[in-house]
């Protein structure tokens, strides 16, 4: 029982306890939003089952991030092809009768399994996170001749191709950008770094011309074209518009949670979340829940920093990128800045399945701090 105690203080005494705070602090904020939300009936489509879902999804999450950090974080690269074979698994569900979208949209994301759903894809980042990870630390300084970047590449294009074959193309850019980010953090070299940027503007134009579908271009050109803005105004702007509306009515301090004259917005309780914030909190709660996912962004780069290996440091990117891209993809839909491709404001946004691989993602990174020292175990001593 000593040991068992002697054990249990260890750990937590390893544990990010501040980078826990700050990620249930903004599950359980956005808990509060959607209660608000409901309180002031601002959407048909917002139910108390929102915020009591939040809540019990931040608390399973939080039990998954400490599961997870208990055990070394080398473990989980060692079985990589356990969460690849799931990833790929969930992945291809989607294509069988459960798979299913909303209602007059092609993109089919989601899992329906009666009593609830599940969003494959965002289970998919962490694992890929892993196996990336795995990959490029096993590779090490080769990562830069030709056949390893090729595999590097064609590891990228399995998740990526998944995902396009379900016309999820937003969580694919997230995908690349991640990728990108933990390779340049790896060291590729300046010249690949100039060809892939290169490469970018031939990739639109094919995107655009032979892969985009007329709703996808859509999206893109409501934010730069005056004419097709005002045409969609009620169509494919109408959240945008809407959105930019409700956050510029907050002003500096907002509406107020409760009792106020609300802007109604589609999708409210999902990706437009942030215009909830600046209407009902104003300028200031936009900071402030901008500030809050800073902290968690910088306590992630601290760990990376305590890291022993590359294989913890490259996690800790993967996780970082999770996070940073998933924010100003979001944030950029509510402010008409970037076009709407689904992506929540990560641990803020309701979803259950999101918060869960978030915190799954924050459970390696605790991992990564926890198992910092070459000999420390939770359940075992190394010996000299």
């Amino acid at each position: 029982m000593k040991r068992v105690l002697r054990l249990s203080l260890e750990y937590f005494k390893r544990l990010d306890k501040l980078l826990v705070l700050l990620c249930l602090s903004a599950c359980l904020f956005s808990a509060y939003l959607l209660f608000s939300m409901v309180s002031n009936e601002v959407s048909p489509f917002v139910h108390a089952r929102h915020y009591r879902m939040q809540v019990a999804m931040a608390f399973m999450g939080l039990f998954a991030a400490l599961a997870i950090a208990a055990l070394n974080y080398k473990y989980f690269a060692k079985f990589w092809f356990i969460g690849a074979a799931a990833g790929i698994f969930m992945m291809l569900l989607l294509h069988t009768p459960l798979g299913v979208g909303p209602q007059g949209s092609e993109e089919i994301n989601w899992l329906n399994f009666g009593f609830t759903t599940v969003q494959p894809s965002e289970f998919l980042k962490v694992f890929y996170v892993i196996t990336y990870a795995t990959h490029l630390s096993k590779v090490g300084k080769r990562m830069n001749q030709i056949p390893h970047l090729a595999l590097l590449a064609a590891h990228t294009a399995v998740p990526c191709m998944l995902l396009l074959s379900r016309g999820d193309f937003g969580t694919t850019l997230v995908f690349l950008l991640i990728t990108f980010t933990m390779l340049f953090i790896a060291g590729l070299w300046w010249r690949y770094v100039a060809v892939i940027l290169a490469l970018v503007p031939v990739v639109a134009f094919i995107m655009w011309n032979y892969v985009f579908k007329a709703y996808h271009k859509l999206r893109i050109l409501v934010l730069i074209d005056e004419e097709v803005r005002e045409a969609e105004m009620l169509h494919f702007y109408h959240q945008q518009h809407r959105s930019l509306i409700a956050i510029g009515s907050g002003e500096l301090s907002g509406r107020g949670l409760f009792g106020g004259e609300y802007i109604y917005i589609p999708e409210f309780q999902t990706d437009f979340i942030f215009s909830y914030i600046g209407m009902t909190l104003g300028f200031v709660g936009c900071v402030a829940t901008l500030g809050l996912v800073m902290l968690i962004l910088i306590r992630i780069l601290g760990n990376c920093l305590l890291a022993k290996d590359t294989l913890g440091k490259y996690i800790c990117v993967g996780v970082f990128g999770m996070f940073i891209y998933n924010t100003i993809i979001n944030v950029g839909m509510t402010l008409a800045v970037m076009p709407v491709i689904g992506q929540p404001l990560p641990l803020i946004g309701a979803g259950g399945s999101a918060v869960l691989a978030y915190f799954m993602g924050i459970g390696l990174v605790l991992s990564v701090r926890a198992h910092k020292d070459k000999k420390y175990h939770m359940f075992y001593t190394e010996k000299d």
